[in-house]
This record gives C-alpha cells, sequence and structure tokens, in this order.
C-alpha cells in the first residue's frame, strides 16, 4: 500500500521506530489535505498491531496479507486494542467536530491492558476537528501516556492544534504526491479513467488524490483543454468562452459547472508560477478577479452562463496577445 501512496520514506521511519522498542507515544501526520493521511495512520496501525500480535509481516510496506487475523479483526470493527477517532455521521450529516465524548470515550481502551499485543493505537483523523474540551482532554492522555499506547493524529494544519499537544508529538510531515504517484493511486482507484481524464485529474489535483478524486466522473479532460486552449490562443471571437458558458449553464451540468468554478482560479496559479515580470502581474492581477467571482458564485447565486463568460475571459486574457 504504502508504495501506491508514495509515503514510503513515513513508513520506514515509524516501522524502524516500532521495531527499535523506542516508539514515540504520538505522532502528528502532517500535511495537505487529500494526501493520504488519514489512509496512512489506518494501514500502519493495522501494520504495526500486526507485528506486534504475529506473525510478523515480511516487508518495509504497509500490505498485511488478507488472511492475516489481525486484519480480519480491524476490518470487521473488532480489534480491541485499536480505536479511531473522526467527526461522527449524523442523520443531518457528517459532524463539524470530534466531540469530548469521543476522546473520554477512549477511557477502556486507555485504562485496560492490551488483550491481543503489547501494542494499542489510537487513530485520529483529524486532530484538527477536535473541540477544544475533546483537545484538552486528550492532551491529559499525551501527557501520562501508558507505554504502549500509540497515537497517530492526522492533521492538515499542525499550526492551529494546540501547543502542548504539538510539543508532546512528533511531526512526522507527508508532501503531495508527485505525478507517478498520483497517476498509480488514481488508477488503482477508477481502472476505466482514460489517459487523458488521469493526466487532467493529475493536474487539477496537485499531488492530492483525494483533490483529483472530486472530479473524477465530470470528463475534466475535456475542460482542461478548453483552458488550455483558451490560455494559450486567447478567444478574440468569444467563441470558445460562449459555447462553453452554454454547455455548462445547463442543469444537467451543475457538477461540471462548480468543478469549472475550482479549475479555472487554479489553472491561473499554475499558470502564474511560470511567469516573471509583467506577465506574472498580470497573470496574479486575473488570478484575483477570477478567485473573487468563483467564490461568491454559489452563494450569490449568480447566473452560470455569466460566470463561466467572465471566468474564461480572465483565462484568455493569458494568451500571449495579451500580454
Amino acid at each position: 500500500m504504502t508504495s501506491l501512496l508514495g509515503h514510503d520514506a513515513q513508513a520506514r521511519t515509524l516501522i524502524d521506530a516500532a521495531r527499535s522498542g523506542r516508539m514515540h507515544h504520538g505522532w502528528i501526520l502532517a500535511g495537505p489535505r487529500g494526501i493520504g493521511k488519514g489512509s496512512f495512520a489506518r494501514a500502519m496501525a493495522m501494520r504495526l498491531l500486526a507485528d506486534a500480535a504475529g506473525p510478523v509481516v515480511d516487508g518495509e510496506g504497509l500490505s498485511v496479507p488478507e488472511s492475516h487475523p489481525i486484519r480480519r479483526l480491524i476490518e470487521a470493527a473488532a480489534h480491541p486494542d485499536y480505536a479511531e477517532l473522526a467527526p461522527l455521521e449524523k442523520e443531518t450529516g457528517t459532524a463539524r467536530n470530534i466531540s469530548v465524548d469521543q476522546v473520554r470515550g477512549l477511557g477502556r481502551l486507555i485504562q485496560s491492558a492490551p488483550s491481543l499485543s503489547s501494542r494499542r493505537v489510537v487513530v485520529i483523523d483529524s486532530a484538527d476537528d477536535l473541540e477544544r474540551g475533546a483537545a484538552n482532554a486528550l492532551l491529559k492522555t499525551l501527557e501520562e501516556p501508558p507505554a504502549d499506547m500509540l497515537f497517530l493524529l492526522v492533521s492538515h494544519a499542525p499550526g492551529r492544534l494546540l501547543p502542548t499537544i504539538r510539543s508532546r508529538c512528533r511531526t512526522l510531515r507527508f508532501d503531495p504526491l508527485d505525478a507517478a504517484a498520483m497517476r498509480a493511486v488514481l488508477k488503482a482507484t477508477d481502472e476505466t479513467l482514460s489517459p487523458q481524464e488521469v493526466d487532467a485529474l493529475v493536474l487539477a489535483g496537485q499531488g492530492s488524490p483525494g483533490q483529483a478524486l472530486r472530479f473524477a466522473g465530470l470528463n475534466l479532460a475535456d475542460i482542461e483543454q478548453v483552458l488550455g486552449m483558451l490560455a494559450t490562443q486567447g478567444d478574440p471571437g468569444n467563441r470558445q468562452r460562449l459555447a462553453l458558458a452554454k454547455a455548462l449553464a445547463l442543469k444537467s451540468a451543475k457538477p461540471r459547472y462548480e468543478a469549472f468554478l475550482e479549475r479555472a482560479p487554479a489553472f491561473i496559479a499554475q499558470a502564474a508560477r511560470t511567469r516573471q515580470g509583467p506577465a506574472l502581474g498580470l497573470a496574479l492581477d486575473h488570478w484575483e478577479k477570477a478567485r473573487h467571482l468563483a467564490g461568491g458564485a454559489v452563494v450569490l447565486s449568480l447566473d452560470p452562463a455569466a460566470v463561466v463568460f467572465e471566468l474564461a475571459g480572465h483565462v484568455a486574457a493569458l494568451a500571449p496577445t495579451h500580454a
């Protein structure tokens, strides 16, 4: 699994620490949202619990054989030495935070001895979602942790965590995936994706499979192709912009319209990174205007056709004839 996710070095760090017998009790898995930190944390928890209970899994990666009893227990949510905290699913949707009651619910696991090995693991995905009271309750355990307890705290913005939590944990940083790892993840997730769509999703994801997969099934490759043509050729007769506005304004095209609202400003930002001098200033000016327009389009119920036409105009302004 780790080679697929592209976080081999981070996996080696934790596995080596566990084998050394000097595993720190708390780790903050820090990095941008959507790059696989949560999946990594769960896979790492499974690997460490499997190794602790035996038989030890061969190899340096995170894969645990399907036949391993620990894997079967975790997948059945029946492992007595493992817990995972995340915002709860409710009838009205997912809760915004992890509550103090959820953290206090770890009391049985913390106060009892391990059942299947010498190790217990708690995954919190994400620690950014802890309520203030929940964070304080967690801190008490991090200050005086049981010797055999491991906390894996996923965080997209570790700077927002309580300084006292950060000081009691080690930070393991995760970077956005490179293009090759992104392609591997996308192809493994959906084998029906065409090469053109994979390329478009890699570009849109910017190293984050989670972000890229939000656009899956929306034929993003066509949108990226139009954005590329606008940025290189402009649109003197407004033909492309009018056609795009007409297509994305349809009610049935709402998901693609919302994808366009995200991609147009991001496309301009990506283009700006390759520019200097006046061309950079031009790109940044149009990025700011596009970002402001796209950000308010849905909230203000702006006319989709007009929004698409104007956003496409900001992209077309990047063409050499406008520089």
